[in-house]
């Protein structure tokens, strides 16, 4: 019996050994391992992974059997890494993230949203004066594509799902065709009523509104101007720019913004610019058709659009320096 029991137990360690000389490493064994390794707990990574528990317990047990050695110590509803198993984790998380975020990032879309394109900025403003009157021309042009408009401050993730990144001062570390489509000039505008025929001198009786949201925009332009805080009136103050034109166009009052965003209201003559106040701020607007987009065709048309349109707005004549 003692024999009979030492050669079966002989033949069950060859064929373990001979599975896993013949076994592929699985890749989602891999991921729930490390996912438990994050979570602490097989329960927390069935729910972060979207499976059940005994799917993420099976990968263990497949990728156990690969390596052949222990992942995990089970003690009752509790468990804990291996040393090993820590070994293990350590070594290939960083790699399995690269994996996925790589794969992520040139899927090809599959044709589903082939008419929509999904732009991200954190130029709210712009967005809300310049990109959305205009989107209806760009949709025609491109055959009725539907743009989807997503404000957001903070740098984007790999996670977000996105086509085309407009920015002045975010950071891109994927990879996407760049466009540089504006560079920032800064005007001081007012009613028509506050700026007709007045030069700098109307700092001097009227008041200069202050957007908190770009506090760089004041001091850029009165160096720009060579002028000091003491020379202007200090007026109201907005959170935004979006915020602020509504009160310069119907109030006694002048502001300091970026020319593209009031162009439109130059052109519609409800706002003047005050002659002789342009001055760079040496900001740069950007776009990004990101490669991982899934239309990225019409991300590289939309980018080429939005140059063109704000060439054609900025074209708009402002009183000579």
């Amino acid at each position: 019996m003692g024999t009979a029991r030492l050669w079966m137990d002989g033949c069950n360690v060859c064929g373990v050994q001979s599975v896993r000389e013949q076994q592929d490493l699985s890749l989602n064994a891999v991921r729930a391992f490390v996912q438990v390794a994050r979570d602490g707990s097989v329960t927390r990574a069935s729910k972060t992974l979207g499976i059940t528990q005994s799917s993420v317990s099976r990968h263990l047990a497949v990728l156990e059997v690969y390596l052949g050695a222990k992942l995990l110590e089970r003690y009752g509803r509790q468990s804990q890494l291996t040393d090993f198993g820590r070994l293990f984790a350590d070594a290939v998380a960083e790699p399995l993230d690269t994996i996925f975020f790589t794969a992520k990032r040139m899927r090809r879309g599959d044709g589903k949203d082939a008419n929509r394109l999904v732009v991200r900025t954190s130029l709210s403003t712009f967005a809300y004066t310049v990109l959305i009157p205009n989107l209806r021309d760009f949709s025609k042009e491109m055959g009725g594509v539907t743009v989807d408009v997503i404000s957001a401050l903070s740098g984007p993730a790999s996670t977000d799902s996105f086509d085309v990144l407009l920015t002045r001062d975010l950071t891109l570390t994927e990879p996407g065709d760049r466009w540089d489509f504006y560079d920032e000039q800064l005007v001081c505008v007012g009613a028509p009523d506050c700026a007709a025929g007045r030069g700098l001198e109307a700092l001097r009786t009227t008041p200069v509104i202050a957007v908190t949201s770009r506090p760089d925009i004041l001091p850029t332009w009165l160096r720009g101007m060579d002028l000091k805080t003491s020379d202007i009136i200090s007026g109201a103050r907005y959170d935004h720019h979006y915020l602020a034109l509504p009160a310069v166009t119907t109030g006694n009052s002048l502001l300091v913004t970026p020319h593209i965003v009031v162009a439109e209201l130059i052109r519609q003559g409800l706002l003047e610019v005050v002659a002789r106040s342009r001055a760079p701020s040496g900001m740069q607007y950007r776009a990004y058709a990101i490669d991982r987009g899934s239309n990225l065709d019409v991300a590289r048309g939309f980018c080429r659009w939005l140059t063109r349109l704000c060439k054609k707005m900025t074209e708009i004549d402002v009183p000579a320096q």
